[in-house]
């Protein structure tokens, strides 16, 4: 029951889970405003206002944020305002969104009332490798 795991057991829910590294998203609070770029492989909650790119690994931006500028993320979901462009994998702009700027994105989501002027862009799916069979004679 509490032995310790052999070489060949496979791991826990609970050991995959411990290995994770967990972090907290940063936060920009409303009235906080930023100029220059923001670059972090960490995720960034935006109330706030950035003029200047964002570079991050996911980005939420709240109703109150808003960024003038170029955004390369994993994902970004907005219900501010965006002016520039956009590049990420996932896409998600809420009902309050104001996007003015292209989207290239391999998943793209639009609530209804949300605005967006622009050119939607598809990324290519990342293509799994194959293998070459080469027959023996």
């Amino acid at each position: 029951m509490f032995s310790k795991p052999t070489k060949g057991d496979a791991p826990t829910e609970l050991s995959v889970a411990s290995s994770r590294k967990i972090s907290v998203a940063s936060l920009v609070a409303e009235g906080f405003r930023i100029r220059g770029d923001v670059t972090t492989d960490s995720d960034l909650h935006l109330d706030g206002v950035v003029e200047g790119d964002v570079k991050v690994g996911r980005l939420t931006i709240g109703e109150s944020g808003a960024v003038n500028g170029t955004i390369t993320a994993e994902s970004v979901e907005i219900r501010g305002a965006v002016t520039g462009t956009i590049s990420a994998r996932q896409v998600r702009l809420w009902a309050s969104a104001r996007v003015d700027g292209d989207i290239s994105h391999t998943e793209l989501s639009i609530e209804a009332g949300a605005h967006f002027e622009g050119r939607s862009l598809s990324l290519a799916p990342a293509k799994p490798e194959t293998l070459s069979v080469v027959a023996a004679e």
